[in-house]
């Protein structure tokens, strides 16, 4: 399956997102329903879902806790672990970005650019695009 060309600039955004950003190891894009959008090269496809189904948990529960707390929404999740770090930002309509960097990363920088990364891949991600690479990441 042959990707159009808006597509192809998503993948080459997170791809250069990876390759560009110090201390970034890894990015998935995440649908609302938790399925892999888009992921770095760096990354399996079994690595790619796993990675999804951890960031589509962090992602709900911390829209839970925005709500239950009537706070006005969520901008990024970071997880702190002693390999590294998880951020996952919201992206559009419920679905977000999850990017892995280690433990030496500049913490602010790192985020400053996830937040560059989700203005530019809002842009981008229509349904109609978010669609046809839910579909192309499935059979990949």
């Amino acid at each position: 399956m042959a990707l159009t060309k808006e597509a192809r600039n998503f993948n080459w955004l997170l791809g250069n997102f990876v390759d560009e950003t110090a201390g970034v190891t890894d990015a998935v894009a995440v649908s609302s329903d938790g399925l892999l959008i888009a992921r770095s090269n760096t990354l399996s496809q079994q690595e790619g879902d796993q990675l999804c189904a951890i960031i589509s948990g962090c992602a709900s529960l911390a829209e839970a806790s925005d709500r239950l707390l009537t706070g006005e929404g969520i901008e990024r999740v970071i997880v702190a672990m002693h390999m590294g770090f998880l951020f996952v930002c919201s992206i559009t309509d419920g679905s977000c970005l999850g990017v892995v960097a280690t433990r030496d990363c500049d913490v602010g920088s790192v985020g400053y650019q996830a937040t560059e990364l989700v203005a530019k891949a809002g842009k981008l991600l229509t349904p109609a695009i978010r669609d046809e690479l839910t579909t192309y990441a499935s059979s990949s």
